[in-house]
């Protein structure tokens, strides 16, 4: 592809040159105009010359599908992708997403879902498939994972943040061993009370549970802890 190139007036192509002109104007022996503008084929004034620019290729721009990404690249544009039943935390965010690699040029993601049949699951790999294709590399291989299964020390301390935020009271950590889980309080997102109750062990979802605050009196969900 060939781009075109303006020149200005002669005066403009010349700048910069050593050409002296005598008080009439003319340019004196030894400073041609030919000399300043590269011999008789100077040019006019307002004459437009062309120079061919080679313009890069478009397989020299970005990246080629044959060409390996970082593990970290892709895995950023899998992080895109939210989690459709609680829409302010990504995959990432939730801890579901548990790596993205390339086998012969074919993005592959792992995913391991947060309880075995979570209907969120088809939704997730559909949207990943667009992140990808969107970026460039389509035809992204899903897989599901169930071993090791999910748990909530995958959140991430953001994730929790984000859902403090959004109203629903983030999951308790647990600790390595742990075998007998003691009910804890659990703090109101909204107010901060510990002066909480269960209303219902399932909320929205399967993952969450429904608590009462008595203090401000407002329901919200509690994200259980697995």
């Amino acid at each position: 592809m060939s781009t075109h190139l303006h020149h200005g007036s002669q005066g403009a192509c010349c700048q910069g040159s050593s050409q002296v002109h005598d008080a009439a104007g003319s340019p004196q022996a030894g400073a041609s105009p030919e000399a300043c503008c590269g011999g008789a084929g100077a040019h006019a004034p307002g004459h437009v010359a062309e120079a061919t620019v080679e313009a890069a290729s478009p397989t020299a721009v970005g990246h080629s599908h044959g060409e390996a990404q970082s593990d970290a690249s892709l895995e950023a544009i899998a992080a895109t992708v939210n989690d459709p039943e609680i829409p302010v935390l990504s995959i990432k965010d939730l801890g579901i997403l548990r790596g993205v690699r390339q086998e012969a040029g074919e993005v592959v993601v792992t995913i391991t879902p947060t309880y075995s049949g979570c209907p969120a699951m088809d939704t997730i790999a559909d949207d990943l498939r667009i992140a990808f294709q969107d970026a460039g590399y389509p035809g992204a291989r899903i897989e599901l994972t169930l071993s090791p299964a999910w748990t909530t020390d995958w959140m991430s301390e953001e994730g929790k943040a984000k859902l403090s935020e959004y109203g629903i009271a983030p999951p308790s950590p647990r600790r390595e061993g742990d075998r007998l889980r003691l009910a804890m309080a659990v703090k109101c997102p909204r107010c901060h009370s510990l002066d909480t109750r269960e209303l219902s062990r399932f909320g929205s979802t399967s993952c969450k549970a429904l608590y009462q605050c008595n203090a401000c009196l407002e329901p919200f969900d509690f994200f259980k802890a697995l």
